[in-house]
């Protein structure tokens, strides 16, 4: 258990959070969430001691171990793969140095002899002798070949060495996991697997992260960084935001007669409770669901921007024919014959590992890039807007503000309605005047996204749109690309997002190209079949 009392932290000026009094129980899972910059990794941070809080105590028993997700990637690059990963019980390792130094003594002393004995009794305590066991299976779990186990860290690919990493805060048992953003540079198998680990895990976790499903998948409750206070909720991401989204309505209308309002959240407490799936985590989230009263579901003060998506004509019956595309980039083959045909209603999604097979065909589709053999067709009827995974071309070196940015792309000119459209992606009053070469990653994604909104493209090309994006930007452009009446073709990392979007689902992959008419989680099914 964690006891938080009383914590509250400010830089300068700036308050972060104020008086947060919250308990984290064994067997749960919390999901940390809140805007970009609300303070999120810095209160995971003030749990495991790296950072002190101006005020208050977090107070965790004595014999409980911690483990943290390390950011560093580079930290381990001298030690051997299995051993970065044991490394994550620091006593236990310790206990295994102790233990080679005194065994590799030449003059072995009654005094060492001792030693070694309590040592020893305390490795098997620590289940020491099942140590390289544990390690192996939790990087073969992650996706790392046991012939990799012997080797550098500093051998390894990034993403390989976040999974080490990973293993490393999973291993040796800990009563209590912090992890901060723990799906970045996972492949869908090793999601699939931590989701499973985490589910089955009795100790306390507390996580950050911008994966929804991940976030539905694994937590009990919803822990929100907002405002400067920090709230804890029952339930997964989709029910504390539908929840939360459904008060709010409810708040605002004041006409409707409080009996109504207390049935319609009975009803919706009771439909995602039984919705609840078999597994473990699930069931202990059912549970919980049906002990919440009216007056535990409160409306979310977070603001989302504001995104929707209007074709300015209905496509025909021609929109995209591609046929035989080939492109090799510095001397490998990244398009090979790619041939496909988009229908009316089609939203497609581009899956698979290699991004830049998925990102080149953009390119060429979007005119940007020149196929070396093979040709593509847009119908006379299509207009498009193109929504690049790298968008520093639109901004470094541009000297203007957002107002005059955005005037580029609009039909209408006037101040009045390009600040009122800045501000429904939450540029609201001095924001929208900022320059547009200091934006953040996020603040550009918003910016490319209105730029798609005023062009009224019948068909949108998206390459990778959710990266730099927050959990309520993710949302609602998720909500406004479901919405959309027309056709789609699009690339993310986002489980949720392309499940809740896509119809289609094109892979291309080294042995060939799939083409599925179905949804993102049946044409998983379809690979573990």
């Amino acid at each position: 258990m964690i006891t938080v009392t009383n914590v509250s932290l400010r830089y300068g000026e700036q308050k972060l959070f104020e008086d947060v009094n919250i308990k984290f129980t064994p067997g749960n899972c919390y999901g940390v969430i809140g805007a970009n910059g609300a303070g999120k990794s810095t209160f995971l941070k003030i749990l495991s001691g790296e950072v002190d809080p101006n005020t208050g105590d977090i107070s965790i028993p004595r014999d409980i171990r911690m483990s943290v997700l390390k950011q560093d990637h580079y930290q381990y690059d001298n030690n051997q793969v299995l051993e970065a990963v044991i490394m994550g019980n620091a006593r236990l390792y310790e206990i295994m140095k102790e233990k080679d130094a005194i065994y590799s003594k030449e003059e072995f002393t009654d005094e060492d002899g001792i030693k070694a004995s309590e040592l020893e009794g305390e490795f098997a305590e620590l289940n020491g002798w099942e140590a390289e066991a544990e390690a192996s299976a939790l990087l073969q779990g992650l996706g790392i070949k046991t012939e990799l186990h012997d080797k550098q860290v500093r051998e390894l690919s990034g993403s390989e060495k976040v999974k080490v990493l990973l293993a490393q805060a999973l291993f040796g048992k800990p009563g209590i996991l912090i992890l901060d953003e723990p799906t970045n540079h996972l492949d869908i198998k090793s999601i699939n697997w931590l989701e499973e680990f985490l589910i089955n895990f009795d100790g306390t976790v507390i996580v950050v992260s911008h994966d929804r499903h991940f976030l539905n998948k694994v937590c009990t409750h919803i822990t929100d960084v907002d405002y400067g206070q920090i709230k804890l909720y029952v339930g997964n991401y989709d029910f504390w935001y539908e929840s939360s989204q459904l008060a709010l309505q409810m708040m605002k209308d004041q006409n409707k007669k409080k009996e109504e309002k207390i049935k319609e959240l009975q009803e919706f407490i009771a439909r995602f409770s039984a919705n609840a799936s078999k597994s473990k985590q699930a069931t202990s989230r059912k549970k919980l669901l049906e002990k919440i009263s009216i007056d535990d579901i409160q409306p979310s003060t977070r603001r989302y921007p504001y995104v929707a998506f209007t074709p300015n004509r209905e496509v025909g019956n021609e929109i995209l024919t591609v046929e035989n595309l080939t492109k090799t980039i510095d001397g490998k083959k990244v398009l090979n014959n790619v041939s496909f045909r988009v229908s009316k209603g089609d939203k497609i999604a581009f899956v698979g590992d290699n991004e830049l097979v998925n990102s080149t065909l953009f390119k060429i589709l979007a005119g940007e890039m020149e196929p070396d053999s093979g040709e593509y067709k847009w119908g006379v009827t299509i207009t498009k807007a193109y929504f690049p995974k790298d968008n520093s071309e639109y901004f470094n070196d541009v000297n203007l503000n957002l107002v005059d940015w955005l005037r580029q792309f609009s039909e209408e000119k006037s101040e009045s309605y390009l600040r009122g459209f800045l501000g429904r992606m939450l540029f609201s009053g001095e924001e929208s005047l900022k320059q547009a070469q200091v934006l953040s990653g996020g603040e550009r994604v918003r910016c490319m996204l209105s730029r798609m909104m005023l062009s009224s493209a019948n068909v949108l090309l998206l390459d990778q749109p959710t990266n730099h994006l927050d959990l309520e930007s993710i949302t609602a452009l998720n909500n406004g690309l479901r919405d959309y009446k027309s056709n789609l073709l699009f690339t993310s990392h986002d489980h949720q997002f392309i499940q809740t979007i896509a119809n289609r689902i094109i892979a291309i992959t080294p042995s060939g190209m799939i083409d599925k008419q179905m949804t993102y989680d049946e044409y998983l099914e379809t690979l573990n079949n």
